[in-house]
């Protein structure tokens, strides 16, 4: 994931956020008259105390100044389990249906949405062409920084396997289908050669598909360590696999995966497993929440969801209390686009506390994605994503989950976001 350059007609300039609550990712304690301030090649230069800060500069017309207005300043949240290529609800099958033009038009609303949302950083693990990383990268369209699996690995009636009966292939460019360990060699050569960044499969079934179940094992252990082999041998790729039932979830672990999405099965020696590799999980507890919809999802989509929906949240409370690996994803797509951070509300829920919510989605996030270096805390030397958040998430997390709770997206130093009033009152309380 490269870094994203100004889109046409942005303008990019030094920034000082003032009269600001400072959440830095690190899981540190927020600093209450905070300072951040950037440089015009939008890099930070500082974050801490305003007591410390170095001066404003005197000549007003080289940075701009924001008044957060004592609102709470966070880095760029990630989101790393989305799927921008379709609408909610849409099953899989039904974009191959739909013009290409208007799909593609509707995945740049779709981006624009996440980044407004306070996703500055998305991992899309199924359907997004590397094209929407490069349009990102480039300034082309404006949305999250892009990590993208392209297509997904399964077996033949797997769950990515989206074919009719017949052979008709609905998948829209989604699936790659692997029967053996040489075939899962191939796909991987396949999903590179494509521009993925990381190769994602499928071990288990799950809720969306038609022909399997989650305790159904999706890859073979020897297939899923093929995979990672040849993900190996090319860079060094990351493997995420869809992971939902307790047996596919440990052949996935034992094949070594760098994370498990859904770990809906999760149970005592998976997690021991997943500690001792230093594997994350990925719960997007969106599809839970709020991605059960009896009037718009198929019978057997919606049957699989309900009767799932209790052990997921006592695997992930679970998995929380053990101190999982947990890194924020919403399986978006499944659930709403644009209400990211709601997830970070379910985690809570779930046991979590709203300030390890906050690092999940940020720096723990960020090394998922292998970018800590430069991404997900705030602090001299990183790259400047950060959000302005309209309340104090820690002692209400929903605020982050509302779109117009969030004021101010910046983005590798560009103001993507603006809703501040031009002249907040210093210490306003929202």
């Amino acid at each position: 994931m490269t870094q994203a350059t100004t889109a046409p007609g942005d303008a990019r300039t030094a920034l000082r956020i003032h009269n600001a609550r400072l959440i830095d990712g690190t899981g540190s304690s927020p600093v209450d008259d905070a300072v951040v301030t950037i440089d015009a090649q939008g890099t930070i230069t500082y974050a801490g105390a305003a007591a410390i800060a170095p001066p404003a500069a005197d000549d007003a017309s080289t940075v701009r100044a924001v008044d957060a207005g004592g609102r709470t300043v966070l880095p760029g949240f990630f989101d790393c389990h989305v799927h921008l290529a379709y609408a909610q609800g849409s099953p899989p099958g039904r974009r191959a249906e739909l013009d290409p033009v208007l799909v593609t038009l509707d995945t740049v609303t779709r981006l624009r949405q996440t980044l407004d949302a306070g996703i500055t950083s998305a991992r899309d693990l199924g359907g997004l062409s590397a094209g929407f990383r490069t349009a990102v990268e480039t300034g082309r369209v404006v949305g999250p920084r892009l990590h993208t699996a392209v297509r997904i690995i399964s077996h033949t009636g797997g769950h990515a396997d989206v074919r009719l009966r017949d052979g008709t292939d609905l998948s829209a460019g989604m699936s790659e289908i692997a029967d053996s360990t040489d075939a899962a060699r191939l796909a991987v050569r396949r999903v590179l050669r494509d521009g993925a960044d990381l190769v994602k499969v499928c071990a288990t079934g799950g809720m969306g598909s038609p022909y399997d179940d989650p305790d159904d094992e999706g890859l073979l252990e020897e297939e899923i360590r093929a995979v990672v082999d040849e993900a190996r041998r090319h860079g060094g790729r990351p493997v995420a696999a869809h992971a939902q039932g307790n047996a596919g979830i440990l052949n996935a672990l034992r094949g070594g995966v760098t994370s498990i999405e859904h770990g809906y099965g999760l149970d005592e020696r998976a997690l021991d497993l997943a500690g001792e590799r230093g594997v994350f999980v990925v719960p997007t507890l969106s599809t839970v929440y709020a991605g059960i919809n009896k009037d718009t999802m198929p019978d057997y989509h919606y049957q699989k969801k309900v009767r799932w929906s209790g052990t997921t949240k006592e695997n992930i409370a679970r998995a929380i209390e053990y101190g999982a690996r947990i890194a924020l994803g919403t399986d978006a797509a499944v659930g709403p686009h644009g209400v990211n951070l709601m997830e970070l509300s379910y985690l809570v829920d779930l046991g979590m506390d709203p300030m390890a919510a906050i690092v999940a989605g940020t720096r723990t996030s960020a090394e998922l994605l292998g970018v800590a270096d430069r991404l997900g805390t705030l602090a001299p030397g990183r790259t400047a994503d950060l959000i302005i958040c309209d309340g104090d998430p820690l002692r209400d997390i929903g605020v982050l989950g509302d779109p117009a709770r969030i004021v101010c997206v910046v983005q590798d130093g560009v103001v993507r976001k603006d809703l501040l009033l031009p002249a907040a009152p210093i210490g306003r309380q929202p």
